[in-house]
């Protein structure tokens, strides 16, 4: 196995999926970046046909985990446990795994962030997250900043999807938060209540 999954953090997501209504859902797991603390992971629900021809197939007691192929041997080792109470989605990656120290404070590129905070926010999301998370169909959109808040709405098929919180704390937020200092805080303001598994439908 390249990934441990623990028991608690199985079960945690077998319980989201069985609210997806789609019981042969693979849990979508991939690196997407580097920030100043590691890796940023993406989360994911997929049918059996979205599953990629390249990605590795692990069974964790009836869980398919499907693991990007470009992200194996950074995975290897990793550990997908709850944190803290278990009450909300918790899910967090312990990876023995480290990053190239020039890697950290954000895995960029050439994209120069510049203007207001609003801006910057902006652009980061249309350069870098929405077309990271729109292979599944997802989508942010930046609803409003507030002194040192940023306000976002998840739609496609991360509106409604049970690893909706999970997407926005491990990727989203951090890549937000490692590239934008002036941004201390992201919030999730989407209506995850509309419309049924819009993804799949």
């Amino acid at each position: 196995m390249i990934v441990e999954v623990t028991d608690t953090a199985r079960d945690k997501i077998l319980a989201l999926r069985d609210g997806e209504g789609l019981p042969d859902l693979h849990l979508g797991l991939r690196i997407t970046g580097v920030g100043t603390q590691g890796y940023i992971y993406e989360t994911s629900f997929l049918r059996a046909e979205d599953v990629g021809s390249t990605d590795l197939i692990e069974d964790h007691g009836g869980l398919p985990v499907a693991i990007a192929i470009d992200s194996v041997e950074n995975l290897r080792g990793a550990v997908l446990d709850l944190s803290g109470d278990g009450s909300g989605p918790g899910l967090v990656m312990r990876n023995p795994n480290v990053p190239s120290p020039t890697l950290a404070g954000g895995d960029l590129g050439d994209l120069e962030l510049t203007g207001t905070t609003e801006e910057k926010v902006q652009m980061l999301l249309t350069e870098r997250i929405n077309p990271a998370i729109a292979s599944h169909g997802g989508v942010a959109n930046l609803i409003r900043v507030e002194d040192t808040i940023a306000h976002l709405e998840l739609g496609g098929g991360c509106q409604g999807c049970g690893l909706a919180a999970v997407t926005l704390r491990q990727g989203i937020e951090r890549a937000i938060l490692d590239a934008i200092p002036e941004i201390e805080e992201v919030v999730d303001v989407t209506d995850h209540s509309m419309g049924t598994n819009p993804f799949y439908a």
